[in-house]
């Protein structure tokens, strides 16, 4: 765990300090895109804050080779040096998106390549814990890999339109697949708990937590396209390599869940981010647009005209995350019908918040009629 933390905190370092200087290059240089209509910030701010984190990306994959525990994952660094170019490449798209609005299909085609690179280095979808089953051939696990890749940049993405709401989140889950992965190495391999997955993790929240306090309500720093895609496409990435270490034809009916966490633990962290981009593609698809095009209803916005603040919102986001990577989580200690009584109760609590605006509104209004 020490190896992990130290690996995260030199990440959140240079990423904090790398982040103080894109902030005053932008500003130097005034490279902060008028505020458009669908915006919430009422000052122009830069939008770039993901060359930052492909900094501290950097820093951390280097770090992490100079300490002799994470040697093993470093003796073919194939897969890595994939992430890493990978990495670039979709920051350099997200920053060409944020200053000149690419074309949507150029877009696509930007992720579509750094995906490519990752499942082509080895990192792929190859079988699943169920019987041993496997995916298919070779391009079948490919193209399930890069679609997989490219959703979950998307789902990112899409809910980072608050101040610290896409770091926020993003924090939030990828600790609890951390823990995952920890505890998961712990059980598979006693004698070394350092993986591919657990270095991913620990390096992106070191990125986020160096990030978030420049992003915070009052943002002075919008990770962009740059920076959610990146964070999209590592979170993808940790959890499609772990599905390499589980032999799917030793897992047991009671082996099952925890054997499919990995692969659910992402879906169901960003499970209102990917529904936000569900409900968009439908939305701006029956109106003949563009999936890709821009519009104020996601579900933060609507959480906003349902009347929570801007923090209020972001801080609902991240009530859910907690909520439902945290239960995920309790599987390795308690029993089903345990973790769903944990499950409801919580969600019971989770609903009151999202609607506690709505409820205190009635509540208010019910106690002036009945003093008439």
């Amino acid at each position: 765990m020490r190896a992990y933390f130290l690996v995260a905190l030199i990440t959140a370092l240079v990423t904090y300090f790398s982040t103080w200087g894109v902030r005053f290059i932008a500003n130097r240089f005034n490279i902060a895109p008028a505020i458009r209509e669908r915006d919430v910030h009422k000052n122009p701010t830069p939008r770039i804050g993901g060359i930052a984190m492909l900094l501290g990306l950097v820093a951390g994959f280097i770090a992490a080779a100079s300490f002799g525990w994470f040697e093993p994952l470093f003796v073919d660094s194939g897969p890595i040096w994939s992430i890493v170019l990978a990495a670039g490449l979709i920051v350099v798209v997200g920053i060409l998106d944020d200053l000149i609005e690419l074309d949507w299909t150029a877009k696509m085609g930007g992720q579509m390549a750094a995906a490519w690179l990752i499942a082509s280095s080895g990192i792929q979808i190859v079988s699943l814990p169920i019987g041993g089953l496997t995916v298919g051939s070779f391009a079948v696990s490919l193209a399930i890999t890069v679609f997989a890749l490219v959703l979950v940049m998307n789902a990112v993405n899409f809910i980072d339109g608050l101040d610290g709401l896409a770091a926020g989140v993003v924090a939030i889950g990828t600790f609890a697949f951390f823990l995952y992965t920890y505890l998961l190495a712990q059980q598979t391999t006693p004698t070394n708990y350092f993986s591919t997955a657990g270095l991913i993790s620990a390096i992106i929240l070191g990125m986020v937590v160096g990030f978030l306090p420049h992003n915070w309500r009052p943002a002075k720093i919008f990770m962009g396209d740059s920076g959610a895609m990146l964070l999209g496409l590592l979170m993808a990435t940790s959890a499609i390599t772990v599905t390499g270490s589980i032999d799917p034809a030793t897992v047991t009916r009671n082996d099952l869940l925890p054997a499919l966490i990995p692969l659910v633990l992402p879906v169901f962290i960003l499970v209102l981010p990917l529904l936000d981009l569900l409900l968009a593609v439908i939305r701006r698809l029956s109106r003949g647009q563009s999936p890709f095009a821009a519009d104020r209803e996601h579900i933060h916005h609507q959480l906003q005209d349902l009347g929570h603040s801007h923090q209020g919102a972001v801080i609902v986001f991240y009530h859910w995350t907690l909520l439902v990577s945290s239960t995920l989580l309790l599987f390795f200690w308690f029993e089903l019908p345990q973790v769903l009584v944990i499950f409801g109760s919580w969600q019971i609590l989770a609903l009151l918040h999202t609607y506690w605006p709505v409820l205190s509104k009635r509540l208010k209004q019910g106690g002036r009629i009945a003093n008439k």
